[in-house]
């Protein structure tokens, strides 16, 4: 008998999911705006895939093949060639869909034009003054030299290559296209009631004779270059870290090809140039479309009329803070469980704010991940610290192509007084917690937690589905703030109870929670286990899992990403159900459920089951107390597991089934119910 398979390739696994994500704009009831803009998040994300992941793979191709298999049990070339398969089908219905979507916007009334449209005189006027107004000055023509070498293309820009001649002779060029410094569409005049956009790409087309007056162009054609941009950043010896992640950025831009983009149609003569030119492999090749970086169809604006986008929904108020002046009072009377972006992130502002200000404040302590590029939070600790407050910072400054920001800010808020701590050598600091405390006239000190699911950042929380808490709990706050002294001192902290904490107790307290519903299964038959997370990779948190699946315990999955379990395989996890939800918002949350015998317990984190959230990282994962709380919370996740609109199953090889919808089920979307949920919590 053969032997079943126990895992999925993680790479192949995400592809699937950025599938699912394709599969949203070719849905005809999502508006024709959004659909649009599920299409460059797709194309974004498949970006950041090939910067990151496909560079990885192609480090390890050099690697004897015996060691490859001992530690990472695939064969990088082959899988390259998989990833390219599974890439090159998505992408040619990625192209049918963008095409349906486009004719859709254009019969709206939203036109985008491409090079051959047939321009008026005054469209032609208005572009060439912006062209020689707001263009020119960005651009960068380079003619080339027959025996010239050239040094690589920046970095995810977009350019054009060309076949020039002159006199009878030859010539190959290369042009910037300037879209990192000015938009990428450009709203033409128009003569009646459509509104008609062009691209940068295009407008620039139109002028290839003033940059290169005398030359006749033969031949334009766009391309692109990803490059390895993951920070290889060796900090297990002496040195400065900042000084060392500085570097790396700069160093990014100069990293190997991962993907080399271009037009389908240009000649073999001009690729056969580009590739000499640019030292590049068969291998770094992927043909493409007419245009690339299309993440830029965010930029696209609606001109046309609230119909084309999904409908704004007001943040709802979290009734408690209404009645109460000082947030701090409201805490101390009871924990506060906030859902963001159905509620404003503005309580976790106030939350700050009143730190920074609130006499009897005396220190804060906070982690950061990802800031915000304009981070309010980050203001608040600096009027804190200028308000005599010990104010102690944790920056992760390994945080993927958030670096450069994260040293802005940390930086600025050094240079405001506040004490900041960077990076632990060899682990990442991915919690999302802050505590603050407070010494009130009777000496008492008071202990203030925030623990969150999302970064402390204020632009990805009107977008990301997250949860924070925020409460008193002596307990629970005394061993964030062993952790915070962990994280500052390197000191040992006692052991964690109420905390579940990577690096500490983590693996064993899943383990143990998992292996209490198989008991329970065993002697009642009510083993119940739900699970929410971002992404599912850890092998022996999968193995346990599968032994519970087989010991009959019920499990409930909702993975967003990532997914190496195998499910509904008989004899392996078929009593183990998998759910993606891909809706307007991302899902962020990770939220863990497990039925014990009627008194449930429910936690809320950081953490991801990946191998490197596991045990690579300090990660947070914290306890919801409150009954009502954790009945709201359960509440939810009942609502993502029957959503019948935006959830699909995921079948043993990870493709997405709809649950067909009988005629008595009413239509449910578990985020429009999750609103309306919301709206009625008291």
């Amino acid at each position: 008998m053969a032997e079943i398979v126990k895992f999925h390739n993680r790479d192949l696994s995400w592809l699937k999911f950025n599938y699912r994500v394709l599969q949203e704009a070719q849905d005809r009831t999502v508006p024709i705006l959004e659909r649009l803009r599920f299409l460059a998040i797709y194309s974004s994300n498949l970006d950041e895939f090939f910067r990151v992941r496909v560079a990885d793979i192609r480090k390890l191709e050099g690697i004897n093949k015996e060691k490859i298999n001992k530690k990472i049990k695939f064969i990088p070339s082959e899988l390259l060639k998989d990833i390219h398969q599974v890439v090159g089908k998505q992408l040619n219905e990625y192209g049918q869909t963008l095409g349906i979507v486009l004719d859709l916007l254009e019969k709206e009334g939203l036109v985008l034009v491409d090079e051959k449209f047939d321009l008026d005189q005054n469209q032609k006027e208005t572009i060439l003054h912006y062209f020689k107004t707001s263009v020119l000055t960005f651009l960068q023509p380079k003619i080339w030299e027959v025996s010239e070498s050239e040094d690589f293309l920046k970095n995810r820009r977009l350019y054009f290559a060309l076949r020039l001649s002159k006199k009878g002779q030859s010539y190959f060029a290369y042009l910037n296209i300037p879209s990192d410094k000015i938009a990428r569409f450009f709203k033409l005049p128009s003569s009646d009631d459509k509104h008609y956009f062009m691209y940068l790409d295009d407008l620039i087309r139109h002028h290839l004779d003033i940059i290169f007056p005398g030359y006749k162009v033969l031949e334009c054609a766009s391309i692109k270059l990803n490059k390895d941009a993951d920070l290889q950043i060796d900090d297990e010896y002496s040195g400065d870290l900042v000084e060392k992640i500085q570097k790396q950025i700069k160093k990014r831009d100069l990293g190997i090809p991962a993907r080399f983009l271009f037009d389908k149609s240009m000649s073999k003569d001009l690729l056969d140039c580009v590739q000499e030119k640019f030292s590049l492999t068969e291998h770094d090749l992927v043909s493409g479309g007419r245009y690339h970086n299309l993440h830029d169809y965010f930029q696209l604006p609606n001109t046309i009329g609230s119909h084309l986008e999904y409908e704004k929904q007001p943040a709802i108020a979290h009734e408690p803070f209404k009645l109460q002046r000082s947030i701090f009072k409201a805490i101390e009377e009871q924990d506060h469980l906030l859902h963001f972006p159905y509620q404003s992130y503005d309580y976790v502002l106030q939350f700050f704010n009143e730190a920074a200000i609130d006499p009897e404040v005396k220190e804060i302590n906070v982690t950061f991940y990802r800031m915000a590029e304009k981070s309010f939070i980050g203001d608040a600790l600096i009027s804190a610290a200028k308000n005599g407050k010990v104010v102690k910072v944790f920056m992760e400054l390994k945080a993927r192509f958030d670096e450069e920001n994260n040293l802005y800010w940390a930086s600025k808020m050094e240079k405001a007084g506040i004490k900041i701590i960077y990076s632990i050598p060899g682990l990442k600091v991915h919690a999302k917690v802050a505590l603050v405390k407070k010494k009130t006239v009777k000496e008492n000190t008071l202990y203030y937690g925030f623990y969150g699911t999302g970064n402390l950042n204020e632009k990805t929380a009107k977008i990301y589905v997250d949860h924070a808490l925020l409460t008193c709990n002596r307990e629970m706050n005394q061993e964030l703030a062993s952790l915070f002294n962990f994280l500052y001192k390197r000191k040992e902290p006692k052991a964690f109870e109420q905390l579940l904490v990577s690096q500490f107790n983590i693996i064993d307290r899943f383990t143990e929670m998992i292996d209490r519903e198989i008991m329970h299964q065993n002697q009642t038959g009510n083993g119940h286990i739900i699970i929410k997370l971002n992404n599912l990779e850890e092998n022996t948190i999968i193995e346990k899992l599968y032994e519970a699946s087989n010991a009959g315990v019920k499990i409930e999955m909702i993975v967003r990403g990532i997914c190496c379990l195998r499910p509904g395989v008989p004899g392996l996890s078929e009593h183990i159900t998998v759910r993606r939800l891909v809706d307007k918002f991302l899902e962020h949350a990770r939220i863990f459920y497990f039925h014990n015998n009627g008194s449930n317990e429910l936690y809320m984190g950081s953490a991801d089951w990946m191998t490197r959230n596991l045990k690579r990282r300090i990660e947070v994962i914290f306890p919801i107390k409150g009954e009502k709380y954790r009945n709201d919370l359960i509440k939810m996740l009942q609502l993502q597991l029957n959503d019948n609109q935006k959830a699909n199953d995921l079948t043993a090889e990870l493709e997405s089934i709809k649950r067909p919808k009988t005629n008595a089920q009413t239509a449910l979307r578990a985020q429009v119910a999750t609103y309306e949920f919301i709206k009625s919590l008291k």
